[in-house]
């Protein structure tokens, strides 16, 4: 079972450019109540490094390009290259997350499920692995 999804968006376009649809509860699983954005992250930077407990996000590198790593905290860990626009990176809650390796250009584009709660977020490693053994006995 897979513990994250690669989601491809509808790329309309014509002689006057591209456009990419991103319907909450359509093409991603969720309806939208937050959206932000990252750019500006310097190449050599870790971004996240948090999982959540209840917030689901879909990752869309809208410029450039960046990786992210997901983990289960199971031992399923797998990396992700974001390079096209028209891509989305869902994941559920309770996934570690950690952004890398941005272009210059790299905008993140991120959509939850959720308002931000500082609450919900699981900043250190070896807590969410704890949760996870937790949930999984």
């Amino acid at each position: 079972m897979e513990f994250y999804s690669v989601l491809t968006f509808r790329e309309l376009g014509d002689e006057r450019g591209n456009l990419v649809v991103v319907e909450g509860n359509e093409d991603i699983p969720f309806d939208i109540a937050r959206v932000f954005y990252l750019y500006g992250t310097d190449g050599t930077m870790v971004r996240g490094k948090h999982a959540n407990r209840n917030s689901q996000f879909v990752l869309i590198n809208v410029a450039g390009s960046s990786k992210v790593k997901v983990d289960d905290g199971l031992g399923h860990v797998q990396v992700v290259n974001l390079d096209k626009p028209r891509m989305g990176l869902y994941l559920p809650p309770m996934v570690w997350k950690e952004m890398y390796d941005f272009s210059e250009d790299s905008v993140i584009l991120v959509l939850s499920d959720q308002h931000y709660d500082g609450t919900e977020y699981i900043r250190d490693y070896d807590q969410f692995r704890r949760e996870v053994k937790k949930q999984n006995d």
